[in-house]
């Protein structure tokens, strides 16, 4: 006995000692979109007419290790064994080396992108006009573009081609052989926010010309600008929440923003949770971490799951006792749910499977 006491303890300290290359997700908090946080509403709306509103259209998150954390055998092998934890491979969460910082960062862009494309979807479901003009987003160190194009100047076309989506400026860009030189017609981010600020049309457009760059690993042309979409909303819609990444929240946002600006209760007092990407258009994307999400939600009292139709088969396969998956593709398909839940109608609800 004395013997294999010292073998398990011998293998205790090891298994502490063994560092291994995972990391761990686990269910993070949970926030009504139609509530407060630290005593401010999530979601705050002026200069239109809001509704009241009750029950809950929670965002969920997932808590994960840090970039710098080593994981020890032990860890990993508990974190396997149960249910309220995902241990999974540290490139899944980091990839290519990326840095806690980096990811961080990267994490807080598509959250605030989420934001706009919520805005949007919502706005756009619910008649309202929303403005929309091709940006540039971001620009690359090192690149024809440095220097010369700015993020926020406003794309107005491309060698003479108007521009109407972001996807036209590739397009256009690589009609071109690298070396071969493009003509930008930009109005710049300075005078095009001042004009937006005013309320009147951008004006001032200047022609930039650059010399294209072969892309790394492909024998095509680039300028090394990534363009986006800027929008301009009629009235102003904040959503206050910190300490939150990533682009999952943008249904729920969506729905949030649905509720305020429409008469009536979206749940009838229900607690709905939920999560998916969200796009301009309002077509619902899937997103990572699902499972944990199930957890998080079931914990804080939700009954009820908005789960994007590309998450169905892996939620379906290990869903908690009481919750009920709603497959949504659109913000059609959840705002039809959400009428069945308020209803009590809910055998009609499309539901998830593992098949």
């Amino acid at each position: 006995m004395l013997a294999s006491t010292l073998v398990l303890i011998a293998l205790l300290c090891a298994g502490v000692l063994i560092k291994v290359p995972y990391s761990e997700m686990s269910p993070g908090p949970t926030v009504n979109t139609l509530g407060d946080v630290d005593g401010d509403p999530v979601l705050q709306i002026t200069g239109h007419k809001t509704y009241e509103t009750s029950g809950h259209l929670n965002m969920t998150t997932v808590r994960v290790t840090g970039a710098d954390y080593n994981m020890n055998l032990v860890e990993a092998v508990y974190g396997w064994l149960g249910h309220d934890s995902l241990v999974v491979p540290h490139d899944t969460l980091y990839p290519d080396g990326k840095t806690e910082q980096q990811s961080t960062q990267e994490n807080a862009e598509e959250f605030s992108q989420s934001q706009e494309s919520a805005k949007v979807a919502a706005l756009t479901e619910l008649g309202i006009p929303v403005s929309s003009r091709v940006v540039v987003s971001t620009v690359v160190k090192d690149s024809p573009a440095q220097g010369k194009l700015h993020a926020g100047d406003l794309i107005k076309a491309v060698d003479g081609t108007a521009v109407k989506q972001p996807e036209d400026v590739a397009k256009l860009v690589t009609r071109h052989e690298p070396g071969q030189d493009v003509t930008f017609t930009v109005i710049p981010a300075k005078t095009a926010a001042a004009a937006e600020k005013s309320g009147k049309e951008p004006e001032g457009a200047q022609k930039i010309t650059l010399t294209t760059a072969k892309a790394p690993k492909e024998d095509r042309a680039i300028v090394g600008i990534q363009a986006g979409t800027d929008h301009t909303f009629p009235f102003d819609i904040d959503i206050k929440l910190a300490d939150v990444g990533g682009p999952s929240a943008g249904l729920m946002f969506s729905l949030g923003i649905i509720d305020k600006l429409t008469p009536g209760q979206l749940t009838g007092g229900k607690f709905v949770a939920g999560t998916g990407t969200i796009d301009d258009k309002g077509e619902v994307g899937p997103i990572g971490g699902i499972n944990m999400k199930l957890v998080g939600a079931r914990n804080a009292g939700a009954r009820y799951f908005l789960t994007p139709a590309d998450n169905c088969k892996s939620a379906a396969s290990d869903t908690p006792d009481g919750l009920t998956l709603v497959r949504v593709k659109t913000i059609d398909d959840a705002r039809d749910s959400l009428d069945k839940i308020r209803s009590g109608d809910t055998a009609g609800l499309a539901s998830c499977s593992t098949g």
